[in-house]
């Protein structure tokens, strides 16, 4: 009995079992609806992002207009001075944005929970509240969302169960081992040919999800090297759930006693030790509450208020050196105002110092959480996928790092210019929007 000859007997043993017809149709079905709730996520994403894109062309036509016809700014905000480079740099209009890649059809990762556009000004912070916190994939089930990596990661291994559950076991109970036996040249190959029957139309049934995924939302055409990617890491995560069902298979003896195996093997690997090894994480590196953001904002914003104008002058002058000795400082009128407007720069300093301390638990988190992949592996291509489909929380920190940058470039465009007295016109304006734009 050779390799091809396994391959009919066991295609026909699957179609007579409906069982094993109705887990792979409802796999498939899974898998679909995880692509769509994936696909449907990355064009709204897409549709936002034009719907505010085209907000901030009317917007800055609007104001750009004022500057135009001469005028300061709105007649109902006489506070607005659009020729001054503190009104002119707050009405820029700069967002950004955490443009979706078409891979997110196959990971949602956190792109559920964090923010992924971000108004930037010289008040704001990567931490503020609608940057969104992350959330666990048990609890994002809660809300009904389903993502095609949940599916490849828990459902294809206990699919895999269903459809191996009986192999040896069933001949052995029914006594046709030694038969079996007798026609192949060894048992182990045999077995190995009927778990390679079955893995394969597993995994052909997921690179068939994966080329679906990709159509719905252009992978081939933008990211066909996540494609390659995920095509990698779905064999060998299947590989290894084949290796470990199939070493089990070898030394079963009856239907039950394997399944209880597997189904054991599947619960440890996938509920057990991740639920284990999140409690034992959470113990060592417990969620930051954002306790240094929240006194930073409630108490020490008040005290920078409180502080002599000379105490804040010698900080400011250290912040930009540019300012030292600039038309501003030297002209008595207008240094008081100067400095008002230049608050921000002391709270975004402050801000920073804060934050600092939680992105270095984050860190030291993440850090933790990598060397637990060797026992976790469930957790490891989870993270991978969501590398794959920029979905990972690196790629979020990256993004909040580009929103302190472009606050940093704001506030220190404004403060210097507004100190050495520039005058704002239509050109100035635009010239503006797009030095502060994101690179």
């Amino acid at each position: 009995m050779n390799g091809f000859t396994i391959f009919i007997y066991e295609w026909k043993h699957f179609l007579r079992n409906p069982f094993k017809v109705v887990a792979l149709l409802l796999f498939m079905v899974a898998g679909i609806y995880g692509l769509h709730n994936g696909a449907d996520l990355y064009h709204q994403h897409q549709a936002e992002i034009s719907k505010i894109n085209e907000e901030i062309d009317e917007e800055r036509e609007k104001y750009g207009a004022y500057l135009d016809e001469g005028k300061a700014g709105p007649e109902n905000a006489p506070w607005v001075d659009m020729t001054t480079p503190y009104w002119s740099v707050w009405f820029s209009y700069t967002y950004h944005f955490k443009t979706p890649s078409p891979a997110l059809v196959y990971s949602v990762g956190q792109a559920e929970q964090y923010g992924f556009y971000k108004k930037v000004n010289f008040w704001a912070s990567p931490y503020d509240a609608d940057m969104g916190e992350e959330i666990a994939n048990p609890e994002r089930l809660q809300t009904g969302t389903l993502d095609f990596a949940f599916v490849l990661l828990y459902l294809s291994p206990l699919l895999l169960l269903v459809l191996l559950y009986n192999v040896t076991g069933l001949e052995s109970e029914q006594g046709f081992m030694p038969l079996i036996e007798v026609q192949t040249a060894a048992k182990t190959t045999w077995l190995l040919s009927r778990v390679s029957f079955y893995s394969s139309m597993v995994f052909g049934l997921v690179v068939l999800l994966l080329i679906y995924g990709a159509v719905l939302t252009g992978v081939f055409t933008s990211a066909s090297q996540a494609f390659g990617k995920m095509l990698v890491y779905a064999f060998i995560y299947l590989l290894i759930w084949t290796l470990s069902y199939f070493l089990t298979l070898r030394k079963g003896k009856s239907i039950i006693s394997n399944t209880l195996k597997m189904v054991g093997i599947w619960l440890l690997f996938t509920f057990i030790l991740p639920a284990a090894l999140h409690q034992w994480i959470s113990i060592e590196k417990p969620a930051n509450l954002m306790v240094e953001v929240i006194d930073a904002t409630r108490d020490e914003r008040q005290k920078l208020y409180d502080r002599p104008d000379s105490i804040k002058q010698a900080q400011l002058d250290a912040m930009f050196p540019k300012i030292v000795d600039s038309p501003v400082a030297r002209d008595s009128t207008k240094i008081s105002r100067a400095m008002s407007y230049s608050t921000s720069a002391y709270v975004n300093d402050l801000m920073k110092k804060s934050t600092a301390a939680i992105e270095k638990e984050y860190q030291e988190r993440n850090q933790l959480i990598a060397q637990t992949f060797w026992l976790n592996p469930v957790a490891f291509f989870h993270n991978r996928f969501n590398l794959i489909s920029e979905t990972h929380f690196n790629d979020y920190q990256a993004y909040r790092t580009q929103i302190q940058d472009m606050i940093d470039k704001q506030i220190e465009v404004m403060v210097v210019d507004m100190w050495h007295d520039v005058k704002v016109d239509k050109v100035k304006y635009v010239a503006y929007q797009k030095l502060l734009a994101a690179k």
